[in-house]
């Protein structure tokens, strides 16, 4: 070869799979690397010695470190069921768990579910389920129907999100102006277990309309209303949702205004869809007149110190406290709405977000969290809308009384 020395054929030692030059082949080059052979085939054994020990150290200390943070995963997650994949309460799931989550240490795993109807028969009895979001008129409709048993012992609520609109959609050309038209036409209820599905039927009783109960997604929804094999399709969620604002006026839909009426004012509350929430479907400046329930984040009701009460209140202590942290963009604009001191009739609180709010609720928050609930309050004393100021505050005192009264029950 010229004088030049042959380069170094590797083999590789297929036994011991390392891909060291085996001895031979070194020789071959000169003496000069016959001992960096030897050395190189030493290491070699040494390693192949040593492996298997360390291999079997290593796999005891990882089956012990495993069995730890399976331990911790477990202990630090929370569950919480939500709605569909363009429900506004997936999006609120979501956004609890990109502002709380803190890798193993606390972490939020949100759920799809079929929204607060069945939220609420999930809470109630499905492992592994901690939190819910539901709609605060649904309890009593439990309550009413005995569907699932006495439930308003079985869960609690931490607190009021925010409050959901409902959107009656009918077809432009329908000549359907008020819900009454509405009574013996088919109408969508939305899907089976969720949350419209369940408030749609609480509602058309009180106000005594029968329409005939359609249930399928809103999608599909709208495609009927095309084919007039339904009259009107219903979804109650917090505006805007996902749903309603791919809808355009221009091709043929329109929202219907509901009137917030005495039937009503127990549950309800009066609300308006706007030019901004739905700009495909409402002319700039204009409104419609509709109603809202309010959205509960709530859990089942465990004993104190038991592990599940641990779990939720250690979920309190994360939430509560970075709460204006979910009021700023890019999460959802409707937990600008959120009042964690807000008391929801009708249901008790869970223990440690009344003990968290006890220790961390300036008084003067606690007067100013319930304007809605003065109206509503204002609504039950039958007081007419004209209160001189003087009045409304006296009566105003007497509601923060009234009120109290209502919380320790």
């Amino acid at each position: 070869m010229n004088g030049l020395q042959r380069p170094v054929r590797c083999r590789k030692n297929n036994s011991a799979g390392l891909g060291i030059p085996m001895i031979e082949d070194l020789h071959r080059v000169g003496g000069r690397y016959r001992w960096f052979g030897i050395l190189a085939a030493a290491l070699a054994a040494a390693v192949l010695a040593i492996a298997p020990a360390s291999g079997q150290s290593r796999s005891h200390r990882s089956e012990a470190s495993l069995a730890s943070l399976s331990e911790q995963i477990n202990a630090n997650t929370i569950a919480i069921i939500s709605g569909n994949l363009n429900a506004t309460y997936l999006s609120i799931a979501s956004d609890l768990s990109a502002v709380l989550d803190d890798g193993d240490a606390f972490r939020v795993l949100p759920m799809v579910g079929k929204g607060g109807g069945q939220n609420i028969r999930d809470v109630r009895f499905l492992k592994g389920v901690d939190l819910g979001i539901t709609q605060s008129n649904l309890l009593g409709y439990y309550q009413r129907t005995n569907e699932i048993g006495r439930v308003d012992d079985k869960v609690s609520y931490l607190a009021k999100l925010f409050n959901e609109e409902m959107h009656v959609v009918v077809r432009a050309d329908s000549g359907i102006t008020s819900l009454v038209e509405l009574d013996g036409k088919r109408v969508n209820f939305s899907d089976v277990g969720s949350g419209t599905q369940f408030t749609t039927r609480d509602f058309f009783q009180r106000l005594g309309i029968e329409p005939v109960e359609v249930n399928t997604g809103q999608a599909d929804a709208f495609e009927k209303l095309k084919t007039g094999e339904i009259a009107a399709s219903i979804l109650i969620a917090g505006k805007p949702t996902g749903s309603m604002s791919k809808i355009r006026a221009e091709d043929g839909f329109r929202f219907l205004p509901v009137t917030f009426s005495k039937p009503l004012q127990t549950d309800y509350l009066p609300a308006t869809l706007t030019s901004q929430d739905y700009p495909n479907m409402i002319p700039p400046g204009a409104e419609i007149e509709t109603v809202a329930v309010g959205a509960v984040l709530f859990a089942y009701n465990w004993p104190k110190n038991t592990d599940r009460y641990r779990r939720i209140e250690s979920f309190i202590e994360h939430f509560f406290p970075r709460i204006a942290e979910f009021q700023k963009p890019p999460r959802h604009p409707k937990w600008r709405e959120t009042n964690l001191a807000a008391v929801v009739p009708g249901w008790t609180r869970f223990p440690a977000a009344e003990d968290w709010l006890q220790r961390n609720t300036p008084p003067q928050l606690t007067r100013d969290t319930s304007r809605e609930q003065f109206e509503r309050f204002l609504a039950s004393r039958k007081a007419a809308s004209g209160d001189a100021p003087t009045d409304r505050e006296r009566l105003f005192e007497e509601f923060l009384r009234w009120n109290g009264t209502r919380e320790r029950r």
